[in-house]
């Protein structure tokens, strides 16, 4: 497991995937915010939940967030869009209802630089985020993340497209204790 402050990050189990499925996924409004594609119901058991690992996939390494009094679930973490020739990957993490507003996001993505940077010796993390979504943004630039651009209307959410915030941070700017 990887240890942050607050959170571990520990590979999937089995029963986290029902719990992910029903908190995050099934939250219709929620799931339209977290990918790109449409949403549509997944019959619970079905391997095709988001939340489902294949071990064989290399480059898309998932997590569930755990805190770390009481290895509680709270969510998910994911190092995904890995690329070792230009050694540069995505970060994306969802937070179970009951753990948002707790400072658990902040942590995640430092333990997800940590992971990135150190284990996996990228050297560029990214972010792609809604407009609006002022948790994650704060928890990227917490750690160090960059603007770098938007995307004007690039997602189609709920009835309206919004804007995409794209984040970067490379490992020379990393500095490991700036989750503060």
């Amino acid at each position: 497991m990887l240890i942050g402050s607050k959170v571990g990050l520990r590979a999937r189990h089995e029963d986290d995937v029902p719990i992910l499925q029903a908190e995050l996924a099934d939250d219709v409004a929620n799931a339209t915010r977290a990918t790109n594609r449409p949403w549509r119901p997944i019959t619970p058991g079905s391997t095709e939940s988001p939340f489902t690992v294949d071990d064989k996939e290399q480059g898309h390494v998932p997590f569930s967030v755990v805190e770390l009094e009481g290895d509680t679930l709270i969510g998910t973490a994911t190092l995904w869009g890995i690329d070792t020739h230009n050694r540069s990957a995505h970060v994306g993490l969802g937070l179970l209802p009951s753990a948002r507003g707790k400072g658990y996001g902040t942590d995640v993505v430092a333990v997800l630089c940590h992971y990135g940077f150190v284990v996996r010796s990228l050297h560029r993390l990214q972010i792609e985020t809604l407009s609006d979504n002022v948790a994650m943004l704060r928890s990227a630039e917490r750690n160090g993340f960059v603007r770098e651009g938007a995307l004007r209307s690039a997602a189609w959410v709920m009835g309206e497209f919004l804007d995409e915030v794209l984040l970067g941070l490379l490992v020379q700017e990393w500095k490991p204790d700036s989750k503060n």
